[in-house]
């Protein structure tokens, strides 16, 4: 066995098991919600459906499951259209302070989140949008607009500038080269930085904790109230629901990540 096979085989032993210490805690929610108990607990007695047939018949918590959709995809728009042209204006611009915006712009991804949704909280009493769609939209697209500069920037850094100039030495304007050479280029990194938006909007609680009220809840936001209120796996169903949607868009962003990789190489 060669240093090389030797070290792999090395990571991947301290990989799995700091893996499965990471996932496991989430994973245990899964057959927690399929217990025939009224109660949750651990190991599940029996096996049924009924929290799921509870979950989509209970007003609050399909008032709140539709809430978090409507939210996510709004945000989720928001942050890309935001997030895609502040990417492109600071892998290619040219300013002072350039370091500065970049720090500031970042700073949601980078201050703890309880700092966040205080400020965001007192900010938003002074305009009147605690407790609106607005307010839960915009905040959760603030959060989500440093994934998407990240994920963007890294696309356009690795995307040859001349091709821009070509366009533009054949009469097209800024927009239209924007539009028609580097937003194509670009768009698996748009597309990864979108799911990570909405994955980062569905999954948010504590910003939304300070912003929402008894009629307008997010899903993660009713899971904590029941979780405090009553301990039936209504929210081990609901939790179900949250992993495998955020399990499905982290899988679909790191996949085009993988095939944008391949195709450069």
């Amino acid at each position: 066995m060669n240093s090389d096979t030797r070290r792999r085989s090395t990571q991947l032993c301290l990989a799995i098991p700091a893996a499965f210490l990471l996932v496991a805690p989430t994973l245990v929610v899964v057959p927690m919600s399929f217990t025939a108990s009224p109660l949750l607990s651990f190991p599940p007695t029996g096996f049924s459906t009924q929290w799921y047939g509870r979950l989509a018949s209970d007003e609050a918590w399909r008032l709140a499951t539709l809430t978090s959709l409507s939210v996510a995809i709004q945000a989720t728009l928001l942050a890309t259209s935001v997030g895609t042209l502040t990417a492109f204006g600071i892998a290619r611009g040219r300013f002072p302070g350039k370091s500065l915006v970049q720090a500031l712009v970042l700073s949601p991804a980078i201050v703890p989140i309880v700092l966040v949704a205080i400020g965001t909280f007192f900010a938003y009493g002074r305009v009147g949008l605690v407790g609106t769609p607005a307010g839960l939209v915009l905040a959760h697209g603030a959060l989500a607009v440093p994934l998407v500069v990240v994920t963007v920037a890294a696309s356009i850094e690795t995307m040859d500038p001349r091709l821009d100039l070509a366009a533009a030495s054949l009469g097209a304007g800024p927009f239209r080269t924007f539009f028609l050479v580097t937003l194509p280029l670009i768009r698996p990194g748009v597309l990864a930085g979108a799911l990570l938006a909405f994955v980062t909007s569905w999954d948010e609680l504590v910003v939304s904790l300070f912003l929402t009220t008894p009629v307008l809840r997010t899903l993660p936001v009713e899971m904590w109230t029941s979780v405090r209120e009553q301990l039936d796996p209504t929210v081990a169903a609901a939790s179900t629901m949250l992993v495998a949607l955020s399990t499905a868009g982290l899988v679909i962003a790191y996949v085009i990540g993988l095939r944008q990789a391949r195709r450069k190489s």
